[in-house]
């Protein structure tokens, strides 16, 4: 890391610490994502799945931009030198007193969605999506921090903890790890509502009170719902009967396309969910499809089967007319993007590997010491605290209410 100096710290996670750096070559900010973990061999950094998935998902206008891996064998340390972003969601929304315009609302989901469709479609799905992880640079919205990505075929059940809880979706409270992409589709819906609200939707103090918060507004799921459910956990459970009071409107003025996207992402059943493909021809990013034809000339042909898409929009904007397991039962695309697992990266002899742009050289040159100093974090202010959620707030105003569960880390 000779080639950088350390500007500041943007946030710590249970895994790795993020910094502000600045290349000593170009002159240029980069964030430095620093592993807490030290790493025996080339062979170990090569099995990490966030630097594989980032490889694979690469470059793509909505996927954060991975610079260059640098890893140090004698000192096992490793890090991710990733694109600077200006801020996360959760920065952009908290403390606010008025929501985003709907137009920009719009601007961000359908580039949200693009980038979820982007990983579905390369057999990746994030299991970690919330505010913190997507980041924002001016108007662009890129999805970071694949520290929890999986492979769509890596085989179920899952056992290891995802998903920050408020974010969780049904399937993984009530499953004992039989969960798909679809999950992302939930999560992605949580942030919808909360970047148009400023509220999030289902603040569980912990997995019970998850459960009943979705249960309150959504209402208790049908019958075979629950059965497929059921056969998927070691522990039978009923709930009550409860109708839902839906989906709180904090804002008048959402549009009846944006109510119905919305339910339409946060269905309970995760087979009736809408996919991040199927949410790309939502009336609701109409605008945004016609200016990426118009920018691309028109000449990209649209395939016959979405221009069939018909939705109906209901009052509560919660009924499609299609049904949305239209895309499962459609043929996979063969090629790479389909693998059963994500591949192996390849440099054998190497003791020091990078992944670099073409306008970054490799952080160890021939003749170099290769250490890697530990970065030693400068004093300035955390971007994530945590905050008191029993401040009062005055209620005529539409403020933010700070989470009570502990947010930290830049979403690298």
């Amino acid at each position: 890391m000779k080639n950088y100096k350390a500007i500041g710290k943007i946030g710590e996670g249970t895994f790795s610490e993020v910094m502000k750096m600045q290349s000593l070559r170009d002159g240029n900010y980069y964030a430095c994502k620093q592993m807490k973990q030290h790493f025996e061999s080339i062979e170990q950094v090569n099995n990490l799945r966030e630097i594989q998935a980032l490889r694979r998902l690469n470059p793509h206008p909505n996927i954060l931009t991975l610079h260059e891996v640098v890893f140090d064998r004698k000192s096992g340390s490793l890090a991710l030198i990733c694109e600077l972003m200006d801020m996360n969601v959760y920065e952009l929304i908290r403390g606010r007193r008025h929501p985003l315009s709907e137009k920009k609302v719009v601007h961000y989901m359908y580039q949200l969605c693009r980038a979820l469709d982007h990983m579905h479609r390369n057999g990746i799905f994030h299991r970690d999506v919330k505010p913190e992880n997507i980041l924002i640079k001016q108007e662009i919205l890129k999805l970071g921090d694949f520290g929890s990505c999986r492979s769509v075929y890596s085989k179920q059940p899952y056992t290891e903890y995802i998903s920050t809880r408020w974010y969780r979706a049904p399937e993984c409270l009530l499953t004992d790890g039989f969960y798909s992409h679809k999950m992302d589709l939930w999560s992605a819906g949580c942030v919808f509502y909360e970047i148009t609200s400023l509220q999030p939707l289902f603040p569980g103090a912990n997995e019970l009170d998850q459960i009943s918060k979705i249960h309150d507004v959504m209402g208790t799921p049908a019958a075979k719902t629950l059965t497929k459910f059921k056969q998927s956990r070691a522990m039978s459970f009923d709930f009550p009967f409860k109708k839902g009071s839906g989906i709180p409107l904090q804002t008048a003025n959402l549009s009846p396309q944006c109510l119905s996207l919305l339910h339409a992402m946060v269905a309970y059943d995760p087979d009736e969910r809408i996919t991040a493909h199927q949410a790309l021809q939502h009336p609701y990013f109409q605008d945004q499809r016609a200016a990426e034809k118009q920018a691309r000339g028109g000449h990209r042909k649209v395939a016959p089967e979405l221009l069939s898409n018909k939705w109906q929009i209901s009052k509560e904007g919660s009924k499609q007319k299609q049904s949305l397991k239209q895309e499962e039962s459609r043929p996979r695309r063969q090629g790479p993007a389909y693998l059963m697992e994500l591949p192996q990266l390849k440099l054998p002899g190497a003791t020091k590997l990078s992944y670099s742009s073409p306008a970054l050289q490799t952080v160890f040159r021939p003749g170099g010491s290769g250490k890697v100093p530990m970065l030693r974090p400068l004093k300035c202010g955390a971007a994530n605290q945590k905050a008191d959620a029993q401040k009062d707030i005055k209620p005529n105003l539409k403020q933010y209410h700070l989470p009570t569960i502990e947010r930290k880390g830049g979403g690298y």
